[in-house]
């Protein structure tokens, strides 16, 4: 879910040639394996009065990423492992540090990074083993929890981990970097982003790492992927100019809000909620509104659906926050886990 979602690899076709779409985004693409699409309207039929408070709502929410760190499906696991750590739910940590031991690679690298980002220092001893993993994005997502719990060594490891050959460990190691906030960082993503060998999932997660580190040097390369002709390019780009969070990244995110593909614009209007401007709450509205899921086949359904919730979470506006019940209750697992982070971010608001 940014800004933001463990990273797993997606391949997609594009006019004959294949093009791969960042790891860290594949939790929100591979999801749409796993729809389970809402057949009916999400127009509501009650108003704001009806569902109080967005405290209210708060306890469903809950229960819903509890479920989630429990579902037998590795994906879901890992979306309700990235709402723990984006929204900051500690009370449900010591679910996420069980997850330290999951079977699947993407859920041990999610609890990894989840433990880092929220600083759990009651999991350091359970990290610190995952140094030995088998699996290489697993040790550096530890060494980065580690380093966030204070080990000056760790980051060393990732520095090191961004010139592997193995493109998918050099894609996560430049999230990594982003994350970390430190600066010295740059040269060494910069040389990822300008290398040859680098393919397009690593030059993807380049950029949108040093956006997060703040420079702007990068937002030309960010233009160029608002600007691409494929649309999942310009969700990207829009993530990225989120996380560079300038005057300018934001005048060019406003730019699509006018986008011809709905995805686009919902992705916009949620990286411009991160600003506290609300101008991308016409389109998530026109969702609902306008019924724009009518028609669409389930895949497609659940992808806009999860999105609009995403948007909701980050715009806050009431005339949104009286739809998240409904999405509380979709059919999708990950659409409920994509409306349970509104709800915490809207709570977090009040």
């Amino acid at each position: 879910m940014q800004n933001g979602s463990c990273k797993m690899e997606y391949t997609r076709k594009r006019n004959g040639r294949i093009s791969i779409v960042i790891f860290y985004a594949l939790t929100f693409i591979f999801s749409l394996l796993f729809v389970a699409g809402c057949n009916e309207s999400l127009q509501p039929s009650y108003k704001r009065s009806d569902i109080g408070s967005i405290d209210e709502l708060v306890p469903e929410a809950t229960g819903i990423i509890q479920e989630g760190l429990a579902d037998e499906n590795p994906v879901v696991r890992v979306n309700a492992i990235e709402v723990v750590a984006a929204t900051k739910q500690v009370k449900l940590m010591p679910k996420v540090k069980r997850l330290l031991k999951d079977d699947f690679v993407p859920v041990r690298f999610a609890a990894a990074l989840a433990v880092g980002d929220l600083e759990y220092s009651l999991a350091e001893s359970s990290v610190n083993r995952l140094l030995e993993d088998e699996n290489k994005n697993v040790k550096i997502a530890a060494a980065y929890a580690l380093a966030k719990l204070g080990s000056t060594e760790s980051l060393g490891q990732i520095l090191e981990a961004i010139g592997s050959s193995d493109q998918s460990v050099r894609a996560n190691a430049a999230l990594l970097l982003g994350k970390s906030g430190d600066k010295r960082a740059l040269k060494f993503l910069y040389w990822a982003l300008q290398n040859e060998d680098s393919d397009d999932k690593v030059r993807f997660q380049t950029a949108e790492a040093i956006a997060m580190l703040g420079d702007e040097r990068i937002y030309p390369k960010l233009w160029t992927m608002l600007i691409s002709a494929y649309h999942d390019d310009r969700v990207v780009g829009v993530r990225s100019m989120g996380a560079l969070g300038t005057a300018e990244a934001r005048n060019a995110l406003i730019t699509m809000l006018d986008d011809d593909i709905l995805e686009v614009r919902l992705a916009a209007g949620e990286q411009l909620g991160k600003f506290g401007d609300t101008a991308g709450e016409p389109e998530v509205l026109d969702v609902f509104t306008k019924k724009l899921t009518s028609g669409l086949n389930k895949e497609d359904r659940e992808r806009v659906n999860r999105l609009t919730a995403l948007a909701i979470g980050e715009v806050g506006t009431e005339r949104l926050t009286k739809f998240l019940p409904r999405l509380l209750k979709d059919e999708s697992k990950f659409v409920r886990i994509a409306a349970s982070k509104a709800v915490f971010q809207c709570a977090m608001k009040n």
